[in-house]
């Protein structure tokens, strides 16, 4: 019987060791794929067989490096591929080994001929690319669990997950072994535990790191279960459940058990003097540390983005290679043209599709501050985010590299009434979620807060997944981290975006960037544009309209008649009231992206009532027409810690020309129009206004459009034109003859 026991404990044990070393070479468990720019090479090429080359090095260094390779193989001038994988931080050098061979197996068979592609394991990562760089923030990839938590727990839940992760990341970023790997756990309830993971590339600075870790975290959320962002530089999960091996990452060795007092003493003494000699030098490492930020800080925001000229350099293109790809800038390639120049496609010779965006010449941004904001906004990386890939600056060539957005912007099918039935609801409601998640990154979530200043439809670019991404920073300012708010001298941006602060007294925070979320936000619902919008119901602008609906207990009659029958209707109301919100004319009632951000993703947060938003062409209260004054001509922006000194001392609405004048000459006005937005630049118009006020209600006396940056138009009628020239500089004299349009309200 004891013979038969024994043989029976030896097999159960043989069986559980069996199963253990089972579990232990379990295959690799596949999580996702991307096969990233749809540019492909051909079979038996040299890119093939550097491919192949690389894919070898990969696995055969899987047990070399501690869970982290990268390099590159270029065999030729040409076709050089880029690689590298990332083990999760817990895992055996065996279990590394092999995820990286079924990951260079698969990737092949799952992107099959494609020059750049990535695939992620839970045990590793493994990415190829073609690109001269390779990009840590897109492609990403979001793995959420189908179960939520219950409703009543959804917001403490997100709370937990939220500082839990922000906790991990950081721990991660600064990650003394190097790794850049770190677990963490919270108590969810006293028998639910939170299990969460951050982990980027080893080869990424501090600083990228968590620029990366930001963009993930702020993809996550909504009450699941659990849930991962994936992207290629960094990773985060969390669960509620183990899934790494916390022994491994948790464990802590046992301190030795004293034998005497005098032993006792003695490992005391070991113990905390090395410890207290490690804290004075951290805490004088930090003071030290910080007082040096600081003096780069400011030297960083006042007189140079970038100190570091290897990494801008990196960043900077040939024109040659830029002439090339864009067939030397040929009308056919041309894809659309703004305020600072027009934007071409270009294919690089790797086959990549770019934007390229050639500044005007006549910019009078100097070259040193072009580089450093085409270097600041390159470390701008997130997935709603358009990615600047680098810059060319050759003579008076100043250009920027884009990555290219295939579906042009939003305001292209938003306000066509045949392309807008390609915007259902729940894209749009996609776009708006995006939009908001970009938006806090650059307030909240960058190393630097940025204030766009110019968001707008046109501005938001749509990739071929109807993904939304904030392009166009030609306007965008830093602050410094204890700033709220600054005034400056020129206002510039879009009508109809502007919030009244900015328009009015120049003043711009975050808040204003939130008032034009908020118009747009109104726009996507509606389908309509909010400066060329007119309702039979006496309401001339679509916030007066959606205001007018709203207190009418009416607020569905704003959404878009296309989306008749096919919208959630939650979501509607939800976007309608937060629109409104944003647009409060008092900033400080309005809330901050990432009050938005939590206002769109759970239901349980309550909104406030909103007020009437200000009125754009009424004209009913002077503080609440949006108007801007250039005091000074300049075509630069200049902050100033004073406000501006000027005040409206009258306007009126003549057939649709909003005039609003100022004490000050010359004068910075801009028209109005139900279809055109003009800006106009009067020498004297306060003088001339005086004396032709009787004509107000009916026409225009004096108009100068400025169009582009050079060509100028007056404009009154026929039996005052030497007068009205008189008053005038004469480097606003019309060019005689130019082409141009018939305008609104031309004599």
């Amino acid at each position: 019987m004891c013979i038969f026991k024994s043989c029976a404990t030896h097999l159960l044990l043989l069986s559980v060791f069996a199963l253990l070393n089972l579990a232990s070479e379990a295959a690799p468990t596949y999580s996702a794929h991307f096969c990233t720019n749809g540019s492909y090479y051909q079979p038996n090429t040299t890119f093939e067989t550097n491919l192949n080359i690389l894919l070898s090095s990969l696995v055969s260094n899987a047990t070399l490096h501690d869970g982290f390779y990268r390099t590159n193989i270029s065999l030729g001038t040409t076709n050089e591929v880029k690689g590298l994988f990332l083990c999760r931080g817990d895992v055996t050098p065996s279990v590394c080994e092999d995820c990286v061979t079924a990951a260079a197996k698969n990737i092949t068979e799952r992107c099959t001929n494609e020059t750049e592609s990535i695939i992620w394991y839970d045990e590793c990562m493994l990415r190829y690319s073609n690109s001269a760089t390779l990009n840590n923030i897109v492609p990403g990839i979001n793995l959420l669990n189908s179960q939520s938590v219950p409703d009543s727990d959804t917001t403490r839940f997100n709370d937990i997950v939220a500082s839990t992760l922000k906790g991990v990341a950081g721990e991660a970023e600064n990650s003394p072994s190097g790794k850049k790997f770190a677990t963490k756990e919270a108590n969810f309830t006293n028998s639910t535990k939170l299990y969460t993971l951050a982990q980027c590339t080893p080869d990424l600075s501090t600083f990228d790191c968590n620029t990366c870790f930001s963009s993930a975290i702020s993809t996550l959320g909504g009450g699941k279960r659990g849930a991962r962002s994936l992207l290629p530089g960094c990773n985060v999960r969390y669960e509620l459940y183990p899934f790494y091996t916390v022994s491994s990452v948790s464990t802590q060795p046992d301190l030795p058990s004293p034998s005497s007092g005098k032993s006792s003493i003695s490992i005391i003494l070991a113990i905390v003097v090395p410890i207290v000699v490690v804290m004075v030098l951290f805490i004088a490492g930090v003071c030290f540390l910080r007082k040096r930020a600081s003096k780069k800080y400011n030297t960083f925001v006042q007189d140079s983005i970038v100190d570091d000229l290897t990494d801008v350099e990196s960043l900077q293109f040939d024109l040659a290679m830029v002439e090339a790809a864009t067939n030397g800038f040929s009308d056919q390639n041309k894809i659309g043209q703004g305020g600072f120049g027009v934007v071409y496609k270009g294919v690089l010779p790797n086959g990549q599709e770019i934007a390229v965006k050639r500044l005007s010449v006549t910019s009078l941004q100097g070259a040193v501050e072009f580089r450093n904001e085409a270097a600041l906004v390159a470390k701008l990386q997130h997935r709603n985010l358009v990615r600047l890939l680098g810059f060319c600056l050759e003579g008076q060539e100043k250009i920027l590299i884009y990555e290219y957005i295939p579906n042009k912007s939003l305001d292209y099918f938003l306000f066509d009434p045949v392309k807008k039935m390609e915007l259902d609801w729940s894209r749009r409601y996609n776009i708006i979620v995006g939009i908001t998640r970009g938006i806090l990154y650059l307030h909240e979530d960058s190393q630097l807060r940025i204030i766009h200043r110019d968001l707008k439809a046109s501005n938001v670019l749509l990739d071929e997944n109807m993904n939304s991404k904030i392009s166009d920073f030609g306007m965008a300012k830093i602050f410094q981290a204890d700033q709220t708010q600054v005034n400056t001298g020129r206002i510039v941006g879009t009508y109809g975006y502007m919030s009244p602060e900015y328009a009015m007294r120049g003043q711009f925070s975050v808040k204003s960037d939130v008032f034009s979320f908020g118009v747009l936000v109104l726009e996507i619902v509606s389908g309509k544009k909010n400066t060329n919008f007119y309702q039979s119901n006496r309401t001339n602008d679509l916030l007066s309209h959606a205001w007018k609906n709203w207190t009418e207990q009416t607020p569905l009659e704003l959404l878009d008649p296309t989306l008749s029958g096919s919208y959630s209707r939650n979501e509607v109301m939800r976007c309608i009231h937060i629109g409104l919100l944003c647009v409060q004319e008092n900033p400080s009632d309005r809330p901050s992206m990432a009050t938005i951000a939590l206002m769109l993703n759970s239901y349980s947060v309550t909104l406030s009532m909103p007020r009437q938003p200000p009125s754009f062409l009424h004209g009913r209260s002077p503080n609440r027409l949006i108007r801007g004054i250039d005091s000074d001509q300049s075509t630069t922006d200049r902050s100033t810690s004073h406000s501006i000194p000027w005040s409206v001392n009258e306007y009126t609405l003549a057939k649709g020309l909003l005039f609003m004048f100022s004490s000050i000459n010359p004068v910075y006005v801009q028209v109005i129009t139900l279809n055109y937005d003009y800006d106009i630049w009067v020498e004297n118009l306060c003088s001339l206004a005086s004396q032709y006020k009787k004509l107000y209600i009916s026409m225009p006396v004096v108009i100068v459009f400025q169009r582009g940056l050079s060509e100028k138009i007056i404009m009154c009628k026929e039996s005052e034109v030497a007068h009205c020239k008189a008053g005038m500089s004469s480097k606003f004299a019309a060019t005689e003859g130019a082409p141009r349009s018939k305008m609104p309200g031309e004599i």
